[in-house]
C-alpha cells in the first residue's frame, strides 16, 4: 500500500526530512517500509499520525450517568455517587461497560490504553478479572494495561496496602493512589514508594485534582522521586492546582518533576466540567500549566479520562476529540506541534515496545486524518479519519 502526499507532523517523524513538509509513505506488510519526500511539495492530501495512545482513562466507571447522575462540578458528589454505585458492581454489570470503551477506542485508532480500575479496599475489585480476561482477548488490537485506583488514606493500613501491592504486581499492573490534600500527606506517599520499591512497581497518581493553591502532592511526589532515586516510570494525571499557583512556586514544582522525570497527564473534558463554579461563568480554565512544563521539556499526554459517568456525563473514547478541546483550552498552537500530546508523549509515559515515531521499519498502525493543515485540525477534516492497523484499512470515518 502506498499513501501518497501527507503531512506528518515534525513531532511524529522518526526520519531525517530535510525541508521537505510532504511525504509519500510506503507499507509492505505490518511494516512502513518507506517514507520519501513527495515529487510535489505544494500539496498535501491528508495528516498522518501514528495510531493513538489513551494515557488515562476509567472503563470500569464509564456509561453510569443515567443511574448516578452528573455531578455538575462538585468533584467529591461524584466519588459519592460512584461509590454509591459501586456497590452494585459485578463482572456481569462490568463487561458490557468496559467493552463498549474498548470498541469506542480502537474504532477511533486507539492502539494502547491505560485504564485506572477504583480499588477501595485491600481485596482486588471485580473489574480485576474482567479487565484481565479483556487484555487477552484483546491483544494485538489494543495493549491494556490497568493503575489500581486507591485512596492514599488507605494506605495507612499497612496490610492491606500490601496485599494490593502483590495483587497489582501478580496481575501486571500499576500501582496508583488519589492525592489530595491529605493529612500526613508525605508520609503516606512515602508508603505507596515503599510498596512500589519492594515490589518493582511503575506508579501512576490522580494528584491535585481541584483549584486549590495549597495542594502540593506534585511537588512531593517528585521530592520523593529524587530522595530516592526512583528508577520506575512516575505518571501524575491532572495537577490542576498548579495552575492556580504563583509563577515561581509552580516554576518550582515543575523543574522538580523536570528533575525527577515525572510524566504529567492533562485531562481537559473531565477537568473542564468539575473545576469551577457552577453558580456563574467559571473563570479557572481546570487544566494543568501544559505550555510550561513543555519548556521544560516535560511534553504532557492529553486523554480522555471520565465518560459519560458522574465525573463527566458527556463523550466518548475520541482521542482527536479530547486532543481539539486540549489545544483551545490551553492554546496550545500550532496545533500540529502538540499531535505528539495522544502519540509519542504517552506511548513514552506508558513504556511501550514502539515510541510512535514514523519512520521506515516502524509498525503499519497508523491514523490518516483528512486535514490538510494545523487549521483544520480542530473541525471535521480533523475527525475524518482512515484507521490503518497492521498495514490494513480497517475503518474509514467520514463524519
Amino acid at each position: 500500500m502506498k499513501l501518497e502526499s501527507l503531512r506528518i507532523p515534525s513531532r511524529l517523524r522518526g526520519f531525517a526530512a530535510g525541508d521537505a513538509q510532504v511525504f509519500d509513505v510506503t507499507l509492505a506488510g505490518d511494516r512502513v517500509q518507506a517514507v520519501v519526500p513527495s515529487a510535489s511539495q505544494s500539496q498535501a492530501r491528508g495528516t498522518l499520525l501514528s495510531a493513538l495512545v489513551e494515557a488515562h482513562a476509567h472503563i470500569d466507571k464509564n456509561y453510569t450517568v443515567q443511574e448516578v447522575g452528573a455531578a455538575e462540578g462538585n468533584l467529591f458528589a461524584a466519588i459519592d455517587r460512584m461509590a454509591k454505585h459501586r456497590a452494585g458492581w459485578s463482572g456481569q454489570t462490568l463487561r458490557p461497560r468496559m467493552e463498549r470503551a474498548l470498541h469506542e477506542a480502537w474504532q477511533s485508532g486507539t492502539r494502547a490504553l491505560r485504564t485506572h480500575i477504583d480499588w477501595v479496599e485491600g481485596e482486588p475489585p471485580a473489574a480485576l478479572a474482567v479487565f484481565e480476561a479483556l487484555r487477552e482477548e484483546w491483544r494485538g488490537r489494543i495493549e491494556l494495561q490497568f493503575v489500581s485506583l486507591t485512596p492514599l488514606d488507605l494506605f495507612a493500613d499497612l496490610a492491606a496496602g500490601e496485599r494490593i501491592a502483590r495483587e497489582v504486581k501478580r496481575a501486571g499492573g500499576v500501582l496508583g493512589a488519589f492525592v489530595y490534600r491529605n493529612e500526613g500527606l508525605v508520609h503516606k506517599l512515602g508508603r505507596v514508594f515503599d510498596l512500589a520499591q519492594d515490589h518493582d512497581l511503575g506508579l501512576d497518581f490522580h494528584v491535585d485534582e481541584g483549584l486549590d493553591a495549597d495542594a502540593s502532592g506534585l511537588r512531593s511526589i517528585a521530592q520523593l522521586m529524587r530522595a530516592r532515586d526512583f528508577r520506575r516510570g512516575v505518571v501524575c494525571g491532572h495537577c490542576c492546582s498548579l495552575a492556580m499557583q504563583d509563577d515561581a512556586v509552580a516554576n518550582e514544582t515543575l523543574a522538580l518533576c523536570a528533575g525527577a522525570g515525572i510524566h504529567i497527564v492533562a485531562l481537559p473534558t473531565t477537568n473542564l466540567y468539575l473545576q469551577g463554579a457552577w453558580d456563574r461563568t467559571p473563570v479557572p480554565r481546570g487544566i494543568t500549566r501544559i505550555r510550561e512544563a513543555a519548556a521544560r521539556g516535560l511534553r504532557a499526554s492529553l486523554a480522555t479520562d471520565n465518560v459519560q459517568d458522574a465525573f463527566y456525563p458527556y463523550g466518548s473514547y475520541d482521542l482527536l476529540e479530547t486532543f481539539g478541546l486540549g489545544v483551545q483550552m490551553a492554546h496550545l498552537a500550532p496545533a500540529d506541534e502538540w499531535l505528539d500530546a495522544i502519540t509519542v508523549s504517552p506511548a513514552k509515559a506508558l513504556g511501550l515496545a514502539w515510541d510512535g515515531r514514523i519512520a521506515p521499519g516502524c509498525p503499519a498502525d497508523l491514523v490518516l486524518l483528512a486535514a490538510t493543515g494545523e487549521h483544520e485540525l480542530v473541525g471535521p477534516r480533523g475527525r475524518r479519519r482512515t484507521v490503518i492497523r497492521g498495514g490494513q484499512e480497517i475503518l474509514e470515518q467520514t463524519r
